[in-house]
């Protein structure tokens, strides 16, 4: 009888040599669906916010036909950035040259062009990204060939509004950036495994989830994570089963690579993105979401807490691993796979590194 094979974790270069982050921005972050940003944000026409993805500058709009598009940040003349933060605007207009944009992208005017023999203004156009609306939060992807998020992410869409039915009233209340000195693929694969919850979570396992219940399993590009809401006499902040079917229920879409839908017992929903900002270095942004927008005593206690313990205690042991993947001593050790999954299993690493190789090799 042969020895089963063991699976082993990524080589430390994928997290510490900067050449592959490098070819991670123009390949595998440039062709992903990145977050830009909630439609809340561009709820007028002519209402704009700027971001960046895959180290590009863009910036989403709200045209007057009503539609969100994203557009590169920079104008077609001579490459002068068209806006900066956040504003609302009834055309774009280049601060260089004033050279301005219907909010199409379409070229209007520009001071002297029809003194320019040939010049045709209808061929100009601001360079679209392709930009889809998935329950109210706007993602793009740099790759105007790129496969719809519903190919990606099969039935996430609909299990999201399931578990929040009010999801479209939704707005955030609270953002909470949270700055970690490691790969931004440490960051991921610690939120995508539950294996350390018990050991290093005290908070988040006694008083939100009952972690023998937890499992991960992929859909499609995104692992689904799901597990029942601990005793609510141990609960850490009261909820009402009563309210739906899923007000029990903890569940958390993570859709590779930089982006995590979570919705914890009571329908609370909160989000994870992270931006990779070097080799060594990501920025998670944590969202918490209420209708309208309005104040919530339990929202912003949890938001506390949560920052207080789980995010504090991820950032030490992210931050650790770091150190680590550039240690001489470290040698990959075999990932811990147990054909029952549960929490106790990494079958969900086991998935995620596969797409980390696969992003690098397919460069």
């Amino acid at each position: 009888m042969s020895n089963p094979v063991l699976v082993h974790s990524l080589e430390a270069n994928y997290y510490t040599d900067p050449q592959i982050f490098q070819a991670e921005q123009a390949g595998l972050l440039a062709r992903t669906w990145q977050y830009a940003g909630h439609v809340s944000q561009v709820e007028n026409m002519g209402d704009y916010f700027a971001f960046q993805i895959a180290g590009q500058n863009l910036f989403c709009i709200r045209g007057r036909d009503g539609e969100v598009r994203a557009f590169f940040n920079v104008c077609q003349h001579r490459a002068h950035e068209l806006v900066k933060g956040v504003g609302n605007c009834k055309v774009v207009v280049c601060p260089y040259h004033a050279w301005t944009y219907e909010l199409t992208g379409q070229l209007r005017s520009g001071p002297n062009i029809k003194a320019v023999e040939g010049f045709e203004r209808a061929e100009i156009c601001l360079t679209e990204a392709r930009a889809e609306v998935f329950n109210g939060f706007i993602f793009v992807n740099l790759d105007e060939n790129a496969r719809p998020m519903d190919d990606w992410f099969p039935g996430v869409r609909e299990e999201l509004r399931a578990f929040v039915p009010n999801i479209d009233e939704l707005k955030p209340l609270e953002w909470v950036e949270v700055p970690e000195r490691c790969n931004w693929k440490v960051s991921v694969e610690n939120y995508s495994e539950c294996y350390h919850c018990a050991i290093n979570h005290v908070t988040f396992a006694t008083g939100v989830v009952k972690p023998e219940t937890y499992d991960i399993q992929p859909q499609g590009y995104c692992l689904r994570h799901t597990t029942e809401c601990q005793n609510l006499d141990a609960m850490s902040y009261p909820i009402d089963l009563e309210a739906n079917e899923h007000a029990g229920d903890y569940s958390s879409w993570y859709l590779w690579p930089l982006f995590s839908f979570q919705v914890y017992p009571g329908n609370v929903l909160n989000t994870y993105h992270w931006r990779a900002t070097g080799p060594d270095t990501v920025t998670v942004w944590r969202g918490w979401y209420t209708v309208g927008g309005t104040e919530s005593d339990v929202i912003r206690t949890l938001a506390i807490q949560d920052r207080q313990t789980t995010v504090e205690e991820d950032i030490h042991l992210v931050e650790s691993v770091q150190r680590g993947l550039d240690n001489r001593g470290y040698r990959p050790g075999p990932l811990v796979l147990d054909p029952k999954c549960g929490v106790n299993s990494e079958h969900s690493i086991r998935v995620l590194q596969q797409w980390m190789r696969e992003g690098v090799d397919e460069i």
